[in-house]
């Protein structure tokens, strides 16, 4: 009990030094934001079955939309400020049952031009996990890397030349949307600290890059340059939702050594997207070269007095070919994403192999389904699946791999009951998500909600089976 009102406190104390902060920005900026002009990606996961991602609203078409609502003197644009201060706080009761987080966000952004085909944005964020303060549950290194984290977020400058759009820096680009999982969205590096649980919003880290964006009527190209490509964040041995590699067999030690990271320039990412809007379809296909942002865990068999596997995380290039596509029928929507992945490395648990890993191509696929119901409800089912054009019987995957989501979402006045479940056809393996999000006032939202584990050692979700928590959330949106 001490330890959770030290906690509280130390979360309270976060949210007075992040408030005092936005007041005295926001004091300067015209009353009246709308949170909802801030261009941040698709958003929540729960969200995600009735959002669909924009591809014709370009680097400067959409933007100056978003920055006025009433689209009043659009030659001439504002700056506004935004953001965000929110806390979370998890418990997980699995054994060992402990705190799991703490977390003060605060997000702050000012968007602006110096003319009506020249504009900026300039966003950060700055989290502080007081969990690791209150606690010493977790390794030091771990606390070392999720502790404090500053960093910029979209941070960029568009600028509209009329037939083409081009945007220049820190930006989210995303080329694919589903619920609940990642397909299409290859470009964006993710924070994987907590799996795949938190907001997409929060859990998709912004690329620097070059883009391009050309239109003409219903067609839609862009073109993307990474010359220092980002990578997921999967933070260190011992955290919460480490990834870890296959465990060796007996009479065998384990280590893993730090993440090999890509050094800056050494790797470039290119990509084209071209999507094009025919009979009510919305249909993209896109080519895309790039350093693979997923850690692949490289293996040392080290013989001697102490036999052991050493793995350390690293990054290859891959290709990946993929294709869109959407279609509002009226009465359900339905969506299809199709990405061919040539060259990532998969961990196999053949000792012959000197490296431990071998490289793949695969098909992923995955078909979605929503259909409005009564009272603002919905509900949306997805099928998906893995196919390996010349599988490896030795890595852990199968040679097809099939899966479920089921999300359904309701809103009785302030509240939206919301449940996601996301189950393997091969496997018994899991993730259940029920959620409740309470929007009790004007630009104000508290969320309650549960994370289920299920399955295996090697499933997606079942290797995080001891880490079912409780949690809730308190966001202040200006």
């Amino acid at each position: 009990m001490q330890g959770l009102v030290a906690a509280l406190r130390g979360a309270c104390i976060g949210v007075i030094v992040g408030w005092s902060v936005v007041t005295s920005v926001m004091a300067q900026d015209a009353p009246g934001l709308d949170p909802r002009r801030e261009r941040s990606g698709p958003g929540l996961v729960a969200q995600a079955a009735t959002q669909s991602t924009d591809s014709r609203g370009g680097a400067g078409k959409l933007d100056a939309l978003l920055a006025d609502d009433n689209l009043e003197d659009l030659d001439t644009p504002k700056t506004r400020f935004f953001g965000f201060d929110q806390v979370e706080a998890a418990y997980t009761y699995a054994k060992p049952a402990h705190w799991s987080k703490l977390t003060n966000r605060l997000e702050l952004g000012v968007q602006g031009g110096f003319s009506a085909n020249l504009k900026w944005k300039l966003s950060g964020r700055f989290d502080y996990q007081a969990i690791y303060d209150l606690s010493d549950f977790y390794p030091s290194r771990v606390r070392d890397d999720h502790k404090f984290d500053v960093m910029f977020r979209e941070t960029y400058v568009d600028w509209d030349s009329g037939a083409v759009d081009f945007r220049v820096g820190r930006q989210q680009i995303v080329w694919g949307e589903v619920v609940g999982l990642f397909f299409a969205d290859v470009v964006s590096a993710k924070d994987l600290r907590e799996s795949i649980l938190p907001d997409f919003d929060l859990l998709r880290i912004p690329q620097w890059a070059a883009r391009a964006e050309y239109f003409k009527n219903d067609i839609h190209v862009e073109g993307v340059w990474i010359p220092s490509p980002t990578v997921d964040r999967i933070g260190r041995p011992g955290s919460e939702f480490y990834p870890f590699p296959p465990a060796p067999p007996a009479g065998y030690d384990y280590a893993v050594n730090d993440e090999n990271k890509p050094r800056s320039f050494s790797h470039q990412n290119v990509g084209l997207r071209a999507s094009i809007l025919r009979g009510g379809w919305d249909v993209a296909g896109f080519a895309y070269r790039s350093l693979d942002a997923q850690a692949t865990f490289f293996r040392e068999i080290v013989t001697g007095p102490r036999p052991a596997f050493v793995y350390t995380p690293r990054h290859e290039m891959i290709t990946q070919y993929g294709t869109t596509a959407s279609k509002d029928l009226g009465d359900f929507l339905i969506k299809g994403e199709a990405i061919y992945t040539v060259g990532r490395n998969f961990n196999t648990l053949s000792l012959a192999d000197g490296d431990g890993v071998v490289a793949q191509n695969y098909l992923d696929y995955i078909l979605s389904f929503e259909m409005p119901l009564d009272n603002d409800a919905r509900i949306n089912a997805q099928f998906y699946q893995r196919r390996f054009s010349h599988h490896d019987a030795n890595i852990i995957p199968r040679k097809v791999e099939s899966g479920a989501t089921l999300f359904w979402s309701g809103k009785w006045g302030k509240f939206e009951p919301q449940i996601l479940a996301i189950h393997s056809l091969n496997r018994s393996d899991y993730l259940i998500r029920p959620k409740l999000v309470w929007n009790f006032a004007r630009d104000w939202r508290a969320v309650f909600g549960a994370d289920v584990f299920g399955g295996g050692t090697y499933g997606l979700f079942g290797q995080y089976d001891q880490k079912d928590r409780v949690y809730t959330e308190l966001r202040k949106s200006f």
